[in-house]
């Protein structure tokens, strides 16, 4: 499937990790895409690009207004010209407290051209933020959310189902290779492993201490890849509470496959999550703390229904980490069958390659409504 015409996207930033998946947006649309952003505030933390192969980048200049984690955060961006870029159809994020993109849906609308909403979902606004959120909403033709949670919660506002579609954000392409073997030998210690920017959120001090409160014939060789501001802090916790752990330091890229592939299981404490797709295509089961949602897509706990490849356990609940701890490293047979059914699930269900597809389908959708 291809777009047939000039398409544009306005981000509020663009994340580092999002740079693969709009080249391969715009490697769809035979009349190029053009992607609008721009800066966070430093204290946001967000590792950002302008280097894109395919899409061409047009950087914004951004406004905010107070802290993105107060619930009164604005943005305005300055800087787009559509009238000079004149897409065929316009992706914007589904968020009312970006103050320019009013603007450029009604430019939109007033020449018969449809507009698309993507967003990870409304959760529950009160009172007058609420009134905002609901007309802001109401003005795209089509709407994409990230999770099928978040596409529960568009409809919760009154999009019509049939306007809204789910792609489940991912984050790396399907598995360019055949799905790793890892010997049954439940003798060996197993390895977890956790990868990811060292910082509180991440939680590895409970992770710590879970391993440690382990019966001692299922403690993992814990192995902790990542740099970030706690690094130092970690590493003098972990003599205390558990010696096993090891600090490998920051790998990227070809660097980290030697150490999925020793994995035995994957482990998130904490928020955040990009490496969580990768790990999968390693074929490892994992444990997420639940989050935005699309970790429902993505990890499937036992008792479901349907096939398990992990576990979810609920934030900031260090008991939950040490159960689910225990109940994975107790059964390597079981593992193994859920290591599979990740990689399955990374292979055809959640891609880059399918996300991209849903977004062509979307742009179809709208196309014809507009």
């Amino acid at each position: 499937m291809v777009f047939p015409g000039r398409l544009a996207l306005i981000q509020r930033v663009l994340p580092s990790y999002r740079a693969p998946f709009f080249d391969a947006l715009a490697a769809a649309c035979a009349g190029g895409l053009t992607l609008f952003a721009g800066q966070p505030l430093p204290q946001e933390s967000i590792a950002t690009t302008r280097q894109l192969q395919i899409a061409k980048y047009q950087p914004a200049h951004n406004l905010h207004f107070l802290n993105p984690q107060s619930p009164f955060y604005f943005c305005y961006q300055r800087g787009l010209d559509l009238a000079a870029l004149n897409p065929d159809a316009l992706i914007v994020e589904a968020n009312f407290r970006y103050l320019s993109s009013p603007a450029a849906i009604q430019w939109m609308k007033k020449r018969g051209k449809p507009v698309i909403g993507w967003g990870l979902g409304a959760p529950l606004e009160r009172g007058m933020l609420s009134g905002l959120r609901k007309r802001f909403l109401a003005q795209f033709d089509a709407m994409i959310a990230y999770s099928a949670r978040g596409a529960e919660q568009y409809a919760a506002c009154g999009i019509s189902v049939d306007k809204i579609f789910v792609a489940p954000n991912a984050v790396a392409p399907a598995p360019a290779f055949p799905m790793p073997e890892r010997e049954q030998n439940p003798t060996r210690q197993p390895v977890a492993l956790f990868v990811g920017r060292l910082q509180a959120r991440k939680r590895i001090p409970a992770l710590l201490k879970a391993c440690s409160l382990l019966p001692r014939q299922i403690q993992p060789r814990l192995i902790i890849v990542g740099d970030g501001p706690e690094l130092e802090t970690l590493k003098n916790l972990a003599l205390e509470l558990y010696p096993a752990a090891e600090f490998p330091g920051a790998k990227h890229g070809a660097e980290l496959a030697p150490y999925f592939l020793a994995a035995d299981l994957f482990v998130l404490p904490g928020t955040g999550g990009l490496a969580v797709q990768e790990a999968m295509t390693y074929a490892l089961p994992v444990i997420v703390a639940k989050g935005d949602g699309t970790q429902d897509d993505l990890v499937r706990p036992p008792g479901g229904g349907r096939e398990s490849n992990g576990w979810q356990i609920p934030p900031d609940d260090d008991t939950a980490l040490a159960a689910a701890l225990a109940e994975a490293l107790g059964n390597l047979p079981r593992l193994r069958a859920m290591g599979k059914e990740s990689y399955r699930i990374v292979s055809e269900e959640i891609n880059l390659g399918k996300m991209v597809g849903v977004f062509l389908t979307a742009l179809e959708k709208a196309a014809s409504a507009a």
